[in-house]
């Protein structure tokens, strides 16, 4: 899912990294703030304002993705689940799973603690800025907030959307595994539903760049396409950890590869070992190890 990606911090024990592609967003989101949001919503402000206001947003919308995870990662560690860390990435964020649920009761725990932060943030961010608003705080300020309640309040709803994996596909997934008592069987309904999902976004995306509005449009298909490969490896993802455990790795390996010296030429290499073998790979011994 992720390419290369930075390490930001560790929170609650939990490793905080960002992907690339999130520098990415951060700055589209910024630029999106300061040029429409803002200006369109709260006008008569001076531009500088406005990006500020854009920067403090698009942080408060890190933030606002990072408690969401970590509310995710800190039910897994309660019941035992090893976690990687949090990584966000072009489209959100994810707290990586080493395996899958032990049963529907966590799972669904696991899923639901997600939205709930992000309805407890959304509620907050309204309470603080209406409250700001009668003390007479600067507009700037409270308009942040304002824009934190409904990015947060928008953040409940789609994950809450039942398409795997989203929180709301998992929370139909932990049903499904529930009434049937078949993970798999329950995993390929919910990944099913969230690949139409993907597909539904793509053709929503389409229709809007047809409309004219091609950025809008782009995103809901580019989101559509992320939803859709997601939540297909996620089931291939299953089937292989399912036909792998519990397998020794000797079922899986040879047990007398074919070695390249470590001094060897590279034209030797080419010519004994690339053209004769055609192997992909070749283990480099030197020494009698690896």
């Amino acid at each position: 899912m992720f390419g290369r990606s930075i390490r930001l911090f560790t929170l609650l024990g939990f490793e905080v990294k960002v992907d690339a592609s999130w520098l990415i967003i951060a700055a589209l989101i910024t630029w999106s703030l300061a040029t429409g949001f803002f200006p369109y919503r709260f006008p008569g402000l001076p531009p500088a304002a406005y990006w500020w206001m854009g920067v403090l947003g698009a942080f408060g919308l890190f933030a606002s993705i990072v408690f969401h995870e970590l509310c995710h990662a800190i039910v897994a560690k309660q019941y035992g689940l090893p976690m990687k860390g949090i990584t966000l990435f072009i489209f959100g964020g994810v707290a990586e799973m080493v395996q899958e649920p032990q049963s529907p009761k966590i799972e669904f725990r696991m899923a639901i603690a997600g939205p709930i932060s992000s309805l407890a943030l959304a509620l907050g961010c309204y309470l603080v800025q209406g409250w700001g608003r009668v003390a007479g705080w600067p507009g700037p300020a409270t308009a942040v907030l304002y824009y934190l309640f409904l990015i947060n309040a928008l953040l409940a709803v789609f994950n809450m959307v039942p398409a795997f994996p989203l929180d709301g596909g998992r929370i139909l997934r932990s049903a499904l595994w529930k009434w049937r008592a078949n993970l798999r069987w329950a995993t390929r309904i919910a990944s099913g539903i969230g690949s139409g999902f993907g597909v539904f976004l793509i053709a929503l995306g389409l229709f809007e760049v047809l409309r004219g509005n091609f950025i809008g449009g782009m995103w809901w298909f580019l989101i559509g396409m992320f939803l859709r490969g997601a939540s297909q490896a996620s089931y291939r993802q299953l089937l292989l950890r399912r036909a792998l455990e519990g397998e020794p790795v000797w079922r899986f390996m040879k047990p007398n590869p074919i070695t390249v010296p470590l001094h060897i030429s590279l034209r030797e290499l080419v010519d004994e070992y690339f053209y004769r073998y055609h192997f992909k790979l070749f283990p480099v011994v030197g020494d009698g190890s690896e």
